[in-house]
């Protein structure tokens, strides 16, 4: 009655409830609540009690509670989940919200089986029927919807022989987000093709498509893959949200070491720059943030890609589309013509794609390109391996960035240990048993999906190309030798660079062995 009239604030009432019941406030909007949890007590008592199961721990559960001395709730709780209570106190708003989020696929999924319409010999009439229905509209909505609040790159609808799994790749790993009845998986293919303007009667091949949605004032592109498989298609989304990336060469974890040195590579007037790692590694983040860091009036910067994955404002990007006979050397060769000062080439694929690429930043033209390689050094022998001469590849190139992702502590449950004399992890870190060596690890909450992890980072390494190295590539010189003269010049490797941050408390070691376990080609660990 206080808070409705204006006397007290609701986070003055919640501060004084914490210290009277002893019992912890929770924003919910700022956790994911665990969907596991969730289904472990039925709508209808949660919403009578106005409770949201939110984590599992154990055998306890953790209940978002409006009221929390409400101990029918919890006595309710108890025997319908078989798990002792652990209750936090949250608003009203935000537990009607979490309800409404968590139970609404549930409440879809029972009301698009229910209208389920008898499938036809060939299966298309019935589903795409059924696609157009209110519950399995909804109901794809809804994926796209929560993917895009847990910060999915990618959703996965795969069928299985007895059902249909949802997954969603969230910081590079996939979680899966539900099981659903087999029956809907027509339907839901229907409906995604017939957004994504595909061919429905089409099942025998795949297919590409695209779809535009607004969600929470933003829009976001999302492309579309189907695959046929012995199940049925299968279909990937990717989600590509302007607002979520973040292209700005300060927030995307390069050491104060590191920084510095690309800094003089991308600032020269004319020469080639090339980023290499596997696909989802952030090249082209990497790239995109460094095309708006040289971005001027007085420059005219082009790109050609493919696809073309976010706008950039003031830059004039190009489709490459090999169908209607535009490849990247054919696109490179009109771009030149265009007068540009700075050209990204999205991939360099062939042997004329680099030819052109490297005869344009010897000609005055600043130039980035993409190469798939496991190192800074391999990308050199790559180019060589198609057919460029090494005295053009040694006299065009400024430099080579390699890098990988790798997830980020989650702040919320960040905690700090003594690694074991034992521990497995010294062999990696290059140190003996006697040495005392404190990491950080996340103990897994509600905020990260009890994964331990939100969000992630760039591990780098940075090969400018020196006299020494062009005298290397000159005589064709080895992958190793090279790598180790970039080293005894101070390159930082890719481990070394994923080490330190992993002493800082960045990310954990275990994440840095995962993504860049390998020998190092000289140098020494322990720095």
């Amino acid at each position: 009655m206080l808070n409705d009239l204006g006397y007290i604030t609701q986070d003055a009432m919640f501060q004084v409830l914490e210290f009277q019941l002893n019992i912890p406030y929770v924003d919910l909007s700022t956790i994911t609540i665990e969907r596991e949890a969730a289904t472990l007590i039925p709508v209808a008592l949660a919403e009578r009690h106005q409770i949201i199961p939110i984590k599992i721990t154990g055998k306890k559960i953790t209940l978002a509670m409006v009221d929390p001395t409400n101990f029918y709730a919890i006595d309710d709780v108890r025997m319908v989940s078989s798990y002792d209570v652990d209750p936090v106190i949250a608003s009203e708003k935000d537990v009607l919200r979490a309800i409404r989020e968590s139970y609404g696929v549930q409440d879809l999924v029972e009301k698009a089986v229910s209208q389920m319409r008898p499938d036809d010999a060939s299966l298309t009439s019935s589903a795409i029927q059924t696609a157009e229905d209110a519950p399995i509209i909804s109901l794809v909505n809804s994926f796209i919807s929560q993917a895009i609040k847990d910060m999915a790159s990618d959703i996965h609808i795969e069928p299985q022989e007895k059902n249909l799994r949802v997954r969603f790749r969230i910081d590079g790993m996939l979680q899966e987000f539900g099981t659903y009845p087999r029956d809907l998986h027509p339907a839901i293919i229907a409906r995604i093709k017939i957004i994504g303007e595909m061919d429905i009667a089409e099942r025998r091949i795949p297919q590409d498509g695209r779809i535009k949605v607004r969600e929470g004032g933003r829009d976001v592109d999302v492309r579309v893959s189907t695959l046929p498989t012995i199940m049925g298609e299968k279909v990937v989304m990717r989600l590509l949200d302007q607002q979520a990336i973040i292209l700005d060469l300060e927030k995307l974890g390069f050491s104060t070491h590191n920084k510095e040195i690309y800094r003089k590579l991308y600032t020269q007037s004319y020469g080639m720059i090339l980023v290499t790692g596997p696909t989802g590694s952030g090249k082209t983040t990497t790239l995109y943030s460094t095309l708006l860091a040289v971005n001027s009036p007085s420059k005219n910067i082009l790109t050609l890609e493919d696809p073309v994955e976010y706008r950039l404002p003031g830059i004039n990007q190009v489709q490459v589309n090999p169908k209607s006979g535009l490849s990247f050397a054919s696109g490179l060769r009109s771009v030149l013509r265009q007068d540009p000062n700075v050209v990204l080439v999205g991939e360099i694929r062939d042997g004329e794609t680099a030819d052109i690429a490297i005869r344009a930043s010897l000609t005055g033209h600043l130039v980035f390109s993409t190469l798939h390689t496991n190192d800074a050094a391999g990308t050199i022998i790559r180019l060589l391996d198609m057919d460029v001469e090494p005295f053009l590849v040694a006299s065009s190139v400024l430099g080579v960035i390699a890098q990988r992702l790798v997830r980020v502590i989650c702040p919320q449950c960040k905690d700090d240990y003594l690694l074991a004399p034992d521990a497995v992890e010294r062999n990696f870190l290059g140190v003996g048993p006697e040495k005392e060596i404190v990491l950080y690890r996340g103990l897994g909450c509600s905020y990260c999906n009890n994964t331990g992890y939100r969000r992630r980072m760039a591990i780098h390494e940075i090969m400018p190309v020196t006299s020494k190295i062009r005298e290397a590539i000159n005589r064709k010189a080895s992958s190793d030798e090279i790598s180790s003269i970039a080293i005894q010049q101070g390159m930082v490797t890719m481990r070394q660079d994923g080490i330190q941050k992993a002493l800082a408390g960045l990310t954990d070691i275990g994440e840095v062995m995962r993504v860049a376990y390998s020998e190092d080609k000289g140098g020494d660990n322990n720095e």
